[in-house]
């Protein structure tokens, strides 16, 4: 396991602080607040912690309420909603200096034989094939280094490789609102299968509005032609899968106005299963000229 994969695990690993609370710590991300997939991670750790192991997550929802500080802890307050024969739900808010800065409902269910049909995946790659994270970043002569550096440290836990140019790397002309991002962890996880969905849902939030600048011709935060923040976050988990072998992110915008834009995506793992559908909105602004 790598050290950086072995210090997000860390992170994610949240101190139990009274029953159904805990504590988490912070880092920095890319832009000066907390990564918002690292909230969203660390708030299903502590949900599905007051949840037997029988029951497993299957879809969450939640809301950004305010920027993180990421010079400060974190508490997780958990409410046990219900406890079902089937259904597990859990409601989680999370508090920074006496306010909540985001919310998350989560559902877990015991495994149940059904009906099954999935969308097929769509064509892409393969992940060997494509340039590592590193490669492609440190390609692009116009992204200052100091950038580039922030970027490699807080995604040097994952592998992710982009399919085509990410907005930042090739930005001025509007694109087809539609990106693919291969990803895994660097390194092997234990078997357990609430860690996996944890490290999905961290990843999750790191490329998905992507397809909303494509659409555009922005390239993003990372050259600053347009400022943004997540708004809300769902996810469903229709399959198992793991995080640390090869899943291909296949995201898609199909709106954006009013100052927010949409992405849609599916997950699928590299033999064709679909494990996760994500939808997120984002705000999405242009900077004003003074």
């Amino acid at each position: 396991m790598s050290e950086a994969l072995q210090s997000l695990l860390d992170l994610l690993d949240l101190e139990r602080i009274e029953e159904d609370i805990y504590r988490g710590r912070s880092r920095s991300a890319v832009v000066p607040r907390v990564f918002g997939g690292q909230v969203a991670a660390q708030a299903m750790v502590a949900a599905g912690r007051t949840v037997p192991e029988d029951r497993h997550a299957h879809s969450l929802h939640a809301y950004f309420l305010r920027p993180g500080d990421p010079g400060a802890p974190i508490v997780y307050n958990v409410d046990r909603l219900r406890d079902g024969r089937s259904f597990t739900t859990r409601r989680v808010v999370a508090v920074q200096h006496g306010k909540p800065i985001f919310t998350l409902s989560a559902s877990f269910q015991t495994y149940e034989e059904g009906l099954d049909h999935q969308a097929p995946m769509p064509p892409a790659p393969d992940p060997a094939t494509l340039p590592t994270g590193e490669e492609r970043l440190r390609s692009y002569p116009h992204l200052p280094a100091d950038t580039v550096e922030r970027f490699l440290e807080t995604r040097a836990a994952v592998d992710l490789r982009y399919v085509e140019d990410p907005p930042y790397g090739d930005f001025g002309t509007p694109r087809e609102p539609h990106s693919q991002v291969w990803f895994r962890t660097n390194g092997k996880l234990a078997d357990d299968p609430l860690l996996h969905v944890v490290l999905a849902t961290y990843v999750s939030d790191m490329t998905l509005l992507d397809s909303v600048l494509l659409a555009h011709g922005r390239g993003g935060w990372a050259v600053g032609d347009v400022v943004g923040a997540s708004l809300d976050h769902a996810m469903w988990f229709h399959r198992p899968f793991r995080a640390d072998e090869w899943l291909l992110y296949d995201q898609q915008s199909p709106s954006a106005s009013g100052g927010r834009g949409l992405g849609q995506a599916r997950i699928h793992t590299q033999d064709g299963r679909l494990a996760v559908s994500v939808v997120q909105e984002g705000v999405v602004r242009v900077p004003r000229e003074h």
